[in-house]
Formats: structure tokens, C-alpha cells, sequence
């Protein structure tokens, strides 16, 4: 996992990019970073027609959970067309920790 991806991958290289760059414009409306600096993406399976992000918030709590699974599916599925379509599952292993930031997010919020 290197520091731009921050989260495992599996499926078609030519897939991840792209992908990637559809999770970078998924915002945390509570914070205004994206939820891959933010580090609340653990992972991306890309198997058959589905697109399985699993994610996490960085708490039980957090209100705008609804908002982000949707947007997720939205930027993912206009991102990688119509052959496939977005699974987004909020998982709660391992717990978010302030370490999975970003450089980026940790100098925004000035950590």
C-alpha cells in the first residue's frame, strides 16, 4: 500500500486508478477532506460486476455515514461505467486512528 493509495486493492490494474480517483472525491462533509486522506477507506475488491469498498468512520456516531456510503456509489459507479456497480460496506475492524491520516489531512488540520 503506498502513501497516495492508503488502502489494499484487488481487481484489474487498469481499474485502480480510476478508482481511486473516485474515492479522492468522496468529502467528509464534517471535516472537507476526502475519505482517502482521511484514511476511512480500508479496501477495494473488484470481483465479477462489483466494486467492494469497505470503510470505516472515525466514529460509531458519525452522522454523516449515510451520506458518504451513498456518494461513494455515486462517484464510484460514474467513475468505472455500467458494467459495474458499488458495493459500499462500513466495517468497524480495525478502529480508525488519527495515524491513518494522510500528510495531507494531518497538515489541514494542523496535526
Amino acid at each position: 500500500m503506498t502513501e497516495e493509495q492508503r488502502y489494499t486493492y484487488e481487481g484489474p490494474e487498469e481499474l485502480a486508478g480510476t478508482i481511486l480517483e473516485a474515492l479522492k472525491g468522496v468529502v467528509d462533509p464534517e471535516i472537507s477532506i476526502n475519505i482517502v486522506d482521511v484514511g476511512l477507506v480500508y479496501g477495494v475488491a473488484v470481483r465479477g460486476d462489483t466494486v467492494h469498498v469497505e470503510v470505516t468512520m472515525t466514529s460509531a456516531a458519525c452522522p454523516v455515514a449515510d451520506v458518504i456510503l451513498e456518494d461513494i456509489g455515486f462517484q464510484v459507479d460514474a467513475a468505472v461505467g455500467p458494467r459495474y456497480h458499488t458495493q459500499a460496506e462500513l466495517v468497524w475492524e480495525p478502529p480508525w486512528s488519527p495515524e491513518r491520516l494522510s500528510e495531507r489531512a494531518r497538515r489541514f488540520m494542523g496535526w
